[in-house]
């Protein structure tokens, strides 16, 4: 009875495991795809602007004592 229990888990464990396998391959395949075309960059479609850097009177003590 146990033995027919453990083969259960096993072929059960087994094709899940090939499932997710081929689920993980599939996710990254069409992720590559996307990435491929873009040379790496990634491009998003905000319209906020994109700030790095404001004036502040920590920055200029920060690039003085950088320099």
């Amino acid at each position: 009875m146990q033995d027919q229990r453990r083969s259960f888990l096993k072929k059960t464990l087994g094709a899940s495991a090939v499932v997710a396998a081929v689920g993980v391959s599939a996710i990254a395949n069409e992720n590559g795809a996307k990435i491929a075309g873009s040379n790496g960059v990634v491009k998003g479609h905000s319209k906020k602007k994109e700030i790095l850097y404001k004036k502040t009177a920590n920055w200029d003590a920060y690039y003085h004592a950088a320099v």
